[in-house]
This record gives C-alpha cells, structure tokens and sequence, in this order.
C-alpha cells in the first residue's frame, strides 16, 4: 500500500504528533508499505523533496512553540504527490499541511483517516490569554463537528480522546489506537554508558543523585509547575536526601519556571538541560530514578510510555487516561496534589535501588499493547477498511 502522511510537525521537531508521525512512517516501511511523508519545512522558505519527506514552507508561529502554518496548497507538491499516487491519506492535524491532506484525497478520489492527537480546547489560552475562554472552546467544537464529514474514519490515540470526540458530536467511525513504542531502543539493556556518563558530568549529576525526570514540551497545560512545587516540598521535608530535577525540553514557559525554581530557592537542584534531539531521548530516560508528570492536557502520554518503557517507575497526576496503565504502587504512583507529590516520591525513593528496580520492571511490563506490531496491525486494518471504500 502507498500512504500520504501529512502533518504540520515531524523530526527534527519534538513533541507528541512529530513522534507519533516518525513511527507510523518506520512501522509502515518496515512491513513493506511506500510512506511519503508531508510536512512543513523549518529549514528553508522553499519546497523540498528528499528521502520521502516533502517539506513545504510556511510561516513561523512565535506564540505557538515556533511552529511553522504552510499554505493549503502546493503546485509542486502536488505534482509529487500524484506522481507518488497514494492509496490513502493520513492526516494528523487540522490547518495547513492536513487541509493540503483534503484537497489531495479528494483530487485523486481516495479514502482519508484523521488521527485526533491534540485537545485542542486546552491550547485555547495561547490565543485567547484567558479572554473569552468559553466563546473559543465552543468554536473549535463547532470546528471539529464541520470536519467530521471530511474524513472515512477518524482514529482516536486513547479512550478518552473518542469520549471527547463523541461529546462534541462526532459520530463518524473512531477506532483507539494507541500510538506504538520502539521498546528496544528505551530498554536499559540497550543503554549506551558512555554517553549517559557524558549527559552526567555535562549536568554536574553525582552517581547518588535520585533523579526526577520531567521530559516533554515545556508549555502553561503541562503543569511542569506543579511538579517543581511538589519537588520543593519534597526537598524541604527531606532535606537529607540528595536529589535533582532534571527538567528536558522546550518551550514558551521554561524562563516562566526557571523563576519559580529561584524563587523557591531550589535553582540549583533544577536543572533546565534544553532540547534534545528526538533519537537522543532515551539517554535522558536512563539518567532518571523516576518519570514525573502532573500534565491533564494527554492525549496519549508518549513520554509516560516512553518512560516506562525504559523501566523508569512513573509519579502521575491522576487522569483517566493513565488509568489502568499506571497501576498504583505496582509500576508507580499517582498524586493528588503538590504535598502528595513530595509523600509519593519519598516511597519510591524509600524503596531503594532494587525496590525502584522492581517498580520499573513492572512499568515495562504493563504496556505490552503499546508494542509497534500492535500499532501496525491495529492502523493497517482501518487502511485496509477506508481504501475499500473508495473502491
């Protein structure tokens, strides 16, 4: 099968969608599929076409992690794309480069799959800044029931992605596909000491540090504040213990939460290591003793699978859409808020080297149904399903 995967992010770019896109593409190479890939282009403001990747120009959203918002058309892109003659077409977002997505599968009277990756309603403050809230939220409502028509088939990461999709009545086939985890390549087994030695001394991490890992996009709806709080607490009520928080990533609030860190007087024990390449990710995930998140913005939660895939025992912020994957004091822990943070992160550290090794023995265990072969089978049955109905 030929597919067109068009996204408005993708490597080097990091975050949950530019992922999430990667290994659809290398699962789908793998099991002999062609896969073009369609996205915006950070490097230039021309079109580009190498190595199965077509980038187009667009422009550069400050406000938004610097994302780029192509043009919903391209000539010489669309010359490509049909010349390439896809069976189906993926779309993992919603303006730009999928509206591009729309106009393709319509051109060439092929079936269409949207995955819903981002809630949307949470991002709603990076444009309104907190005026008429409720006005925006219910226009990206209204948004998303108007595109229900577009596509054959929509596929939800989670179940709580289709409860939502279902409570702002859209009634079209949603299929939960959890987006798959290369378990080898976070597995510690695999680990590469030289370099986790390297990240050590570049950070100044003693060998009897107890981490705690924040790694993801560094934005307002992660609630990485919650967790530097938390921390503090954890550091005030014990402070014998010799502990760091290494916070990786980017984003419009780190300088935001590199002065809470100061005004908390813990700066020092904060350790802001900035981007990371997304094939580099898993030497952050072996430098930690345990994964932290109080994010309720998931769709999916990549990093905490990520994580638990590199056998680290996860401190969650409860959500539904973490339950039944963090199972509580079998593969980690959940926290109410900032003071059961700190009461939850002292168990885990309490339970010592092998304590905390049978914890994230357990996290590995846990997430079998996040393996690639399952993430192929599951999205190559609704390929197989759309492209026969445009037969």
């Amino acid at each position: 099968m030929k597919i067109a995967l068009f996204s408005d992010t993708y490597p080097p770019e990091i975050n949950g969608v530019a992922t999430s896109t990667y290994n659809l593409r290398k699962t789908m190479e793998d099991h002999g599929h062609e896969v073009l890939v369609v996205t915006t282009n950070p490097f230039s403001k021309e079109v580009s076409f190498e190595n199965g990747v077509i980038r187009l120009p667009g422009l550069r959203l400050k406000r938004l992690y610097d994302y780029r918002l192509s043009s919903f058309y391209n000539e010489k892109a669309m010359r490509i794309i049909v010349n390439f003659r896809p069976d189906i077409v993926h779309c993992q977002h919603d303006v730009g480069v999928s509206i591009f997505g729309n106009l393709v599968a319509a051109k060439l009277h092929i079936g269409s799959v949207y995955t819903f990756h981002t809630l949307y309603e949470d991002y709603a403050y990076y444009v309104t800044k907190g005026h008429f809230d409720r006005f925006a939220r219910q226009a990206i409502r209204l948004y998303f029931r108007g595109k229900a028509g577009l596509y054959d088939e929509f596929i939800a990461p989670s179940i709580k992605t289709k409860d939502y999709l279902r409570s702002i009545g859209i009634d079209s086939t949603v299929t939960v596909i959890p987006t798959g985890i290369e378990f080898e390549r976070f597995s510690p087994l695999n680990a590469d000491k030289a370099k986790t030695a390297e990240l050590r001394q570049q950070f100044n991490l003693s060998p009897d540090d107890f981490i705690v890992l924040s790694l993801g996009r560094i934005a307002k709806e992660k609630s990485i504040d919650v967790v530097i709080n938390g921390f503090a607490a954890f550091l005030r009520r014990y402070p014998s213990i010799k502990a760091k928080m290494l916070v990786t990533g980017w984003g419009p609030a780190e300088k935001e939460l590199q002065a809470l860190a100061a005004k908390l007087q813990i700066a020092d024990k904060v350790i802001f290591t900035g981007k990371c390449d997304p094939d580099q990710t898993q030497w952050y995930y072996h430098l930690g003793n345990v994964f932290a998140s109080a994010s309720l913005s998931e769709t999916q939660g990549l990093t905490f699978m990520e994580a638990m895939a590199a056998h680290l025992p996860v401190l969650a912020r409860y959500d539904d859409n973490l339950a039944g994957t963090v199972k509580d004091g079998v593969n980690g822990f959940f926290f109410a808020d900032e003071e059961d943070f700190a009461y939850k992160l002292k168990r885990i550290y309490d339970l010592g080297t092998e304590g905390r090794k049978k914890l994230g023995n357990a996290a590995s265990d846990s997430i079998e149904d996040y393996s690639m072969e399952k993430f192929y089978a599951n999205v190559y049955e609704v390929y197989k399903r759309v492209a026969k109905k445009s037969w």
